[in-house]
């Protein structure tokens, strides 16, 4: 499997002082999904943006699909024929049909009107949504806008989407309706998929997660068995930290805490090794 991403040193200072990435090295292979999660301010959006040459590093390489951004003479027409863009608004066209917004990046293109819109339908069709091609965004559903997005980034055929926050304004529901569409062009399309997010839920929902702190990578692993996932999640936060240590709060005395605490000491639980 080949690289889609690559990063080598990749920096970006703010006012001389604030390292908002320090020193990122992050690979992606062709095809990958995966999740990158951190607090705000932890550089999520930055790095999403040095990827698809939004922005510039202050140091580093950025390589997407073998080529250094650096490089890259004409950043627009990489961008159109290389990466699709979801953002957590979707930005839909309201006068237009979800067919036409869709259609919309194709407009620039050489492609005959008819081959625009039989692709549209096509894609709209890989998210779910073929029978609302007649439909406005104000007739469609808050998840459902963010799929006619999703379509609308691989209306060029892109080998890497890059989403910022894609479920950041939805409910539960129709945030599992995002992610599922994702999962689906990742699995039949074979575009490699990169999602920001702060929800854990989201994350869990790729393959792959990567966790940023103070503008660097901190942990880069699988996302493997949920139970696993959650169990360390609760391992990295206070409470999980004090169990450890010998500790039960006062606040949750007498909640069965003990037994737990007396197993996580004995070694794995649960079949989860800490």
């Amino acid at each position: 499997m080949g690289l889609i991403v690559e990063t080598r040193g990749l920096t970006k200072i703010y006012d001389s002082a604030v390292h908002v990435l320090d020193n990122v090295n992050l690979t992606v292979g062709e095809g990958e999904f995966l999740a990158v999660m951190g607090p705000s301010g932890s550089g999520k959006t930055t790095l999403l943006n040095l990827l698809g040459a939004m922005d510039r590093p202050t140091a580093g390489k950025v390589y997407v699909s073998g080529e250094s951004l650096a490089r890259v003479r004409d950043l627009d027409r990489f961008r159109g024929r290389t990466v699709g863009f979801v953002f957590q608004m979707h930005n839909l066209i309201p006068t237009l049909t979800t067919l036409e917004n869709v259609e919309v990046p194709m407009r620039a293109g050489t492609h005959p009107r008819s081959q625009r819109r039989e692709r549209a339908k096509a894609l709209l069709g890989l998210v779910g949504l073929a029978e609302r091609a007649g439909y406005q965004p104000a007739r469609l559903s808050g998840g459902e806008r963010q799929r006619v997005a999703i379509a609308r980034a691989l209306a060029n055929g892109p080998r890497l989407i890059l989403a910022d926050e894609p479920t950041g304004n939805l409910d539960s529901a129709s945030g599992t309706e995002v992610m599922a569409a994702f999962r689906r062009l990742n699995r039949e399309k074979g575009t490699a998929v990169i999602v920001v997010t702060h929800d854990p839920a989201v994350a869990r929902a790729t393959d792959r997660i990567v966790k940023l702190h103070d503008g660097r990578i901190v942990a880069d692993e699988p996302v493997g068995d949920p139970y696993q996932w959650d169990l360390r999640e609760f391992m990295a936060s206070a409470l999980g930290q004090a169990l450890l240590a010998g500790r039960v709060p006062a606040s949750v005395q007498g909640l069965g805490l003990e037994s737990l605490l007396s197993g996580m000491q004995s070694g794995p639980v649960g079949g989860a090794t800490l």
